[in-house]
């Protein structure tokens, strides 16, 4: 953006199609909290993209005046590696769903986080298969009845925040789609980050799986069920913020502050440790057992995929030479065949 260029607005990154999900869906809060985020980071329209799979969630290329790509199912990630590789110098945002990323996607996933490509992946959670009308997704828990369990669903839920620490993933979060203000927090944290900045967004999908997320979003409820991860500081929540985690042994728990136990005696959050047991140990506190951590789990500095791989293409061109297409054709073995 040049000097003379007026700064752009949420509203600048609005297109002119209709918007279209159900009335009460979670994707517009985010759709409006992405605006609103790229604006304030001093997004560039034309150094933006927006890549997606198939799903209710992957509508938002549409929604967005940037660059965008609406891919097919599950290979949003692997589409947005050739995009991020062929040009670095641009933005690229993934946008993708618990059933359209864990699923047919989930192999594209984890090889994509693990790299530390720098895109910016945002997976909506909602727990349910909304696109198709409302069958059991990864992420829906052990006993879900649906319209493809209608008896109770039998499989082990992937757990999306646990599998991304699990190969490394350089920056890790979460938030839920009516808290608008950590997610805004946490949408500008990813998209300064260099590397893979991975964040799921706990979405209601009203129609199939409504108030999912009943126990983080209701204002009544939220304060003693969320934890907000703040770096350097001990773990406390409550309406009162009279309770906190510790570690007893090697797992962690619920402890009222008082009657000797004080904040010196709480675990305290280390986002940039290196070694990412802590943040493994917070992706396994899960209501109602514990409250859910909501923020940053993990945020370190690394070198990412597409600078590595310029500077092995560079070293490569010094000590070889240019490429030569032809040359490389008719190079090593070779046969003729009459």
């Amino acid at each position: 953006m040049s000097a003379i260029d007026t700064p752009l607005k949420p509203k600048d990154f609005k297109s002119d199609q209709e918007v279209r999900w159900c009335p009460g869906c979670g994707d517009y809060s985010i759709l409006s909290q992405m605006q609103k985020v790229l604006a304030d980071v001093g997004a560039e329209k034309h150094n933006t993209v927006f890549v997606s799979g198939i799903g209710c969630s992957s509508r938002f290329p549409y929604y967005m005046d940037t660059y965008g790509f609406h891919g097919i199912h599950g290979r949003a990630a692997s589409i947005a590696t050739g995009v991020k590789i062929a040009n670095p110098d641009l933005t690229v945002w993934v946008i993708t769903g618990d059933g359209d990323g864990l699923s047919i996607g989930g192999n594209h996933f984890i090889h994509t986080i693990r790299r530390n490509i720098d895109l910016k992946i945002v997976l909506f959670n909602n727990r349910i298969y909304g696109l198709t009308k409302g069958q059991y997704s990864p992420t829906s828990e052990v006993g879900k009845k649906t319209r493809s369990t209608p008896f109770g669903s039998i499989d082990n839920p992937i757990h999306p925040i646990a599998v991304a620490l699990g190969v490394e993933v350089t920056f890790v979060a979460r938030c839920v789609d009516v808290d608008v203000k950590n997610m805004i927090s946490v949408l500008k944290r990813a998209a300064a980050h260099k590397g893979t900045a991975f964040v799921e967004v706990y979405q209601n999908c009203n129609v199939y799986n409504h108030m999912a997320f009943a126990y983080a979003s209701d204002k009544k409820t939220k304060d003693d069920h969320v934890l907000y991860l703040e770096h350097g500081k001990p773990m406390i929540f409550g309406k009162e913020r009279d309770k906190g985690i510790r570690l007893n042994g090697t797992m962690p728990e619920v402890v009222d502050l008082g009657s000797g136990i004080s904040q010196d005696d709480l675990l305290i959050h280390d986002e940039k440790a290196a070694e990412p047991t802590l943040a493994y140990l917070l992706s396994r506190m899960r209501y109602p057992d514990f409250p859910e951590p909501m923020g940053v789990f993990r945020a370190l500095e690394a070198p990412t995929y597409e600078a590595v791989l310029m500077n092995q293409i560079e070293e490569a061109t010094r000590q070889k030479g240019k490429g030569n297409l032809n040359e490389l054709f008719g190079a090593g073995d070779t046969w003729e065949v009459n």
